[in-house]
Formats: structure tokens, sequence, C-alpha cells
């Protein structure tokens, strides 16, 4: 943390959900949930859709638009974005490797 005059400086890891707590395992899962997120709030504004489109598109309720695109990041599950990722017409895909630090 460095200091200058009253205003203090602390440099984050990269990562916003590590840094606000969360551990580990968590942060992984609320990174996956938000890009799923952005992903989908992009391709709604990308193809023009109302938020009634994007509900009929997407196979859920209009509410559940509206939580999506205020960023409502509690509210969904991997589970839910993949479906609706989906149902968009993209397909979802992801790589297991083993963690970049080593553990004793």
């Amino acid at each position: 943390m460095k200091s200058h005059g009253r205003t203090k400086i602390t440099w984050g890891s990269g990562d916003v959900f590590a840094d606000l707590g969360f551990s580990p395992t968590e942060a992984r899962n609320l990174r996956l949930r938000s890009q799923m997120m952005i992903a989908l709030r992009d391709l709604i504004q990308e193809r023009g859709w109302t938020q009634a489109d994007a509900a009929k598109h997407l196979k859920v309720t209009q509410p559940r638009i509206s939580d999506l695109t205020r960023g409502k990041l509690s509210r969904f599950s991997l589970d839910a974005l993949v479906n609706m990722l989906t149902d968009a017409g993209l397909d979802v895909d992801f790589h297991i490797k083993p963690h970049s630090r080593q553990v004793a």
C-alpha cells in the first residue's frame, strides 16, 4: 500500500472477487458467472433486443432479463447462464488445466 498525501492506494491482484475476500473457489465461480452475464448482455445489445425480446429468445421471464442487465450476479447459477447462452445460439466451452500455483 502506498500513501500519497492523505490518499492511500492499494493495488489489486487483478481478481476483484479475491480482492473482496472471497475464497479462491467462490471467486472462480463468480468470475465465470460474471463473464457469462457480460456475454449475454453484449449479445442482447448487439441484436438490438428489448428485454421482452431477450426473454422470449432466452426462454426466461422479462424480470430475469432485467436482473441480468442490472448485473444481479447472485440471482444466476452457472447452470442457468449456460442454458441462456445455449438458447441464444452460442456454444459454451471451458477448459480444465492445472492450477498455475504449485500446492505443497
